[in-house]
């Protein structure tokens, strides 16, 4: 990479940096009880200084009981979809392919659907969901491997991803027919179509942090070799990447960080695929800047999208907000990058 492809890339990674802190803290301020950011700064330094009233004790507790939290959650969300997202982009040489291209989705879906079924509570249902998620991707590999060979391992590998996806949302339409109209279907229906509402304790954000630097650290680490492996195998083999090893590293931690998101918040489609190409059209196709820089419009896209869900009278599903937001988006940066890859 040369200098001003470096210099770009810190330029844009600065700049995402500060749409991140101005969504984070606009964030803060928004929901059913608003709070202007001159309340929002009177709280935080009320609480450094321990001068707050009983007001500000308040909203110090729906800012740091409710509100952080939840911010701290999109963002780690943002940041494991978008990376993943990048990563399976560069690995396949195929820019539309999304984090649950081997079925991982629809796989945790599945599993979330079980636990509200039989009415097992809401960590197990985080728990089977993320279960499911990595069972997919393990069905998707053996399956490509006992059937594929050589090359064709990968396309195989697809193909058996949306074998196993399509198997699982079909179990996922059984239960939810199934299910109880009264209490498990609005439930179930919630889930799939992703929310933050769920989710917000200290103990939970901590897990799922401690998942997304297991899974984000390797890909950063060998974010290089995806530069070679986009070139194709023979090329990497020539330039002394283990091509199976690093395929098989990435692959392992896409799926942790996609499926870990899935568990957490449903199904959130369109931040996987939209953000690594905005990164690129912005930086370049490096994926030493790329992949960084992906995870951090990751997490600010994910906070102003939670922005916008809690800004209407009645909270709307994140899915429904990413795709009003994610089609436009995509059909700007299609027609924005067609000359380099269509």
């Amino acid at each position: 990479m040369n200098v001003s492809a470096r210099l770009r890339g810190r330029i844009v990674r600065a700049a995402l940096i500060a749409v991140l802190i101005a969504s984070a803290l606009l964030s803060l301020g928004v929901g059913h009880y608003a709070m202007p950011l001159p309340e929002v700064f009177s709280v935080l330094w009320g609480t450094a200084t321990g001068t707050l009233d009983a007001k500000g004790q308040l909203s110090q507790s729906l800012l740091f009981q409710v509100r952080l939290p939840r911010i701290a959650l999109a963002m780690l969300v943002g940041a494991a979809l978008s990376a993943s997202g990048a990563s399976y982009q560069g690995i396949l040489k195929n820019p539309l392919v999304a984090p649950d291209i081997l079925g991982v989705s629809n796989g945790a879906s599945l599993g979330a659907v079980i636990a509200i079924f039989f009415g097992l509570g809401s960590i197990a249902t985080q728990g089977l969901a993320f279960a499911f998620g990595l069972l997919t991707v393990f069905l998707v590999v053996v399956a490509s491997k006992s059937i594929g060979r050589g090359n064709g391992t990968i396309i195989v590998m697809i193909l058996c991803g949306v074998v196993m996806s399509s198997l699982f949302s079909a179990f996922v339409s059984l239960l939810t027919y199934l299910a109880d109209s009264d209490t498990q279907l609005p439930e179930i229906t919630y889930w799939i179509m992703g929310s933050f509402a769920r989710t917000s304790s200290p103990q939970s954000i901590a897990v799922l942090f401690l998942i997304f630097c297991i899974g984000s650290t390797p890909l950063l680490c060998v974010r290089w070799r995806i530069n070679a492996l986009s070139f194709g195998d023979e090329e990497a083999s020539s330039m002394g990447v283990n091509v199976k090893r690093v395929r098989g590293i990435i692959v392992c931690c896409a799926t942790l960080l996609t499926s870990a998101s899935v568990s957490y918040c449903g199904v959130v489609g369109w931040v996987g695929l939209i953000i690594p190409h905005m990164v690129r059209l912005l930086s370049g196709p490096d994926y030493q800047s790329l992949l960084p820089n992906a995870m951090i419009g990751g997490a600010a896209f994910m906070v102003l999208v939670d922005i916008c869900a809690r800004a209407c009278p009645t909270e709307l599903p994140l899915s429904v907000v990413t795709a009003i937001i994610g089609a436009p988006l995509f059909l700007w940066v299609l027609f924005k990058g067609r000359k380099d890859w269509l």
